[in-house]
């Protein structure tokens, strides 16, 4: 049942990430440039980024249509809503009609269809190539993640993700196995959405990364970064929420909550980081060969599912 206190939370949890996304992807950046020894960019520098780009004049292409001026606003606002619904301090959703696994995948298609839309619509064919690859990747990584997710809630017998986590910190699953393989599967299905080599690159073509943002400036490009930084942040925070729930809070009490936000940020850090040392082991392979990679996530989480069948 929706209380006040937990939309209150939720709408917490929602505005502390969206604080928090420059800070996670600066520090990305900081180890990457850590590993690759040199001194690289501050940990503040995307606040920096983003505040000067509000400064700056927004310019929109003569041809452009309504999807290209509504992005910006529909992305942010999209992710902001997964925010709310994620299990994130607690073990439980703040928000629970927002905390269906089916919800927060329809959500994130939405995202990604509007940010695909508006390359195509800005009327750049430069944007429009990334539109395509951005649609191309939904197709490659979303089926993973549902069949993960799917194997978890036939686990837990619930789609509602802190059920999910609740089962699987209290160890309610009835196959161990099928839960690590589904986490396995869909925590690879996550890197590839974090857009981490060697399936993408920031600082390569456009084509291949932020293509649609290509015609984006000012308020609008520092509204589409912050979106993207806090879109890599709420996709780690639903691994953890997921199948790492361990420290969140059973119940909204301020130290469990205090504690819960303290294992949150742990959590957070590490995966970062180790995000960070895969990525700087790795080469970039080329964009074609990403469908024959994402089969092994496919492969992982069909096995999962399997293992749940035969209840080992």
């Amino acid at each position: 049942m929706l209380t006040f206190s937990h939309l209150i939370l939720g709408l917490f949890q929602a505005l502390l990430l969206l604080a928090a996304a420059p800070l996670v992807s600066g520090l990305s950046r900081m180890v990457r440039a850590k590993l690759h020894t040199r001194h690289g960019p501050g940990l503040l520098q995307d606040y920096r980024d983003i505040a000067k780009l509000l400064t700056r004049q927004d310019l929109t292409p003569p041809n452009s249509g309504f999807a290209f001026r509504a992005m910006p606003a529909v992305m942010l606002t999209t992710v902001l809503v997964i925010a709310m619904g994620i299990p994130m301090l607690t073990r439980f959703t703040p928000v629970a009609p927002i905390g269906d696994l089916i919800t927060v995948i329809y959500l994130f298609a939405l995202a990604r269809f509007f940010f695909s839309l508006s390359g195509i619509d800005s009327g750049s064919s430069f944007s429009g190539i990334g539109g395509s690859r951005e649609l191309t990747m939904g197709v490659l990584v979303e089926p993973v993640m549902l069949l993960s997710l799917f194997v978890a809630a036939l686990l837990a017998g619930s789609t509602n993700l802190g059920a999910i986590g609740s089962a699987i910190a209290d160890g309610h699953v009835r196959s161990a196995t099928a839960t690590v393989i589904a986490a396995l599967s869909f925590a690879y299905a996550i890197y590839i959405e974090l857009g981490k080599l060697p399936y993408d690159m920031a600082e390569a073509e456009q084509e291949l990364q932020e293509g649609p943002l290509t015609e984006y400036s000012g308020p609008s490009l520092a509204l589409i970064k912050w979106a993207m930084a806090l879109k890599q942040t709420v996709v780690v925070a639903w691994f953890v929420g997921v199948f790492l729930p361990f420290g969140s809070a059973p119940e909204m009490t301020f130290f469990g909550l205090l504690f819960g936000l303290v294992a949150f940020a742990i959590k957070l850090v590490l995966i970062f980081a180790a995000v960070g040392v895969v990525e700087n082991s790795v080469a970039r392979v080329r964009f074609r060969l990403t469908p024959q990679h994402s089969w092994i996530g496919v492969g992982a989480a069909s096995l999962a599912f399997v293992f749940y069948l035969v209840g080992l």
